[in-house]
């Protein structure tokens, strides 16, 4: 499926009023603004509260490749997720888009990927960068907001050079349960499941899903983190 063969029609039921959320940058982490209140991104408390089993293997594979290369790896991540969320985001929005550099060419073929894998299993588009923010704690945006296989969910889409085992990919299950404590807080709902749908450069691709008890146990270790990362700001 060509992204660009047909013309653009919007895919979002507009179940929901997503208002804007205004975001600052500060000292390179992400915050958001919330009643009043410059609240911490959910990626930025959970880079600041990763355990140090991570931190250590991060730091040894940047050892290993030398500064520059990893950093020259980092920003070209960066760059080709960058790329196939927008022509995520105008897919869903129904907004003509493309982009013929070499790192959009990239972006452009996984999205369609996880168009063609995942798409089919969303009932209804309810928004896509929607802005999000637990009152007092914490902000966030999240890719899209759906019903997934008859639930509410929380969807975020992420690239990587290599197919993932799930054990690799707990963060981003607490990212979900931290999106889904804040569309309830916000919006009264019961979001039910969290959805990553995943493709790799070499266009292999990937679903994981939480839901149930699982999710309920995420929210617990998202809490835990709050906690973890609040204590250290305090002290």
């Amino acid at each position: 499926m060509d992204i660009q063969a047909n013309k653009p029609i919007s895919l979002i039921t507009e179940k929901y009023s997503y208002g804007d959320v205004k975001r600052k940058t500060v000292d390179g982490k992400r915050y958001y603004e919330g009643e009043g209140k410059l609240l911490p991104s959910v990626t930025t408390i959970i880079s600041k509260t990763k355990n140090e089993k991570n931190k250590r293997s991060l730091q040894a594979w940047r050892d290993r490749v030398g500064e520059e290369t990893a950093e020259a790896v980092k920003n070209q991540a960066a760059a080709v997720g960058t790329a196939m969320h927008k022509f995520l985001e105008c897919h869903i929005r129904g907004i003509g888009y493309d982009d013929v550099t070499n790192i959009g060419v990239i972006g452009k073929r996984m999205a369609q990927l996880i168009i063609e894998k995942g798409f089919p299993f969303i009932d209804e588009y309810w928004g896509t960068e929607v802005p999000l923010f637990y009152p007092t704690f914490y902000g966030g945006t999240t890719d899209c907001t759906a019903v997934w296989n008859g639930k509410p969910a929380i969807i975020d889409f992420k690239q990587t050079n290599r197919a993932k085992r799930e054990e690799w990919v707990e963060d981003y299950y607490i990212q979900l349960a931290a999106y889904a404590m804040a569309h309830d807080a916000l919006y009264g709902t019961k979001m039910e499941a969290g959805v990553i749908l995943m493709a790799s450069r070499g266009l292999s691709f990937q679903v994981f899903t939480i839901d149930g008890q699982r999710l309920d146990d995420y929210k617990y270790k998202w809490l835990k983190r709050c906690e973890r990362y609040y204590g250290e700001v305090d002290n």
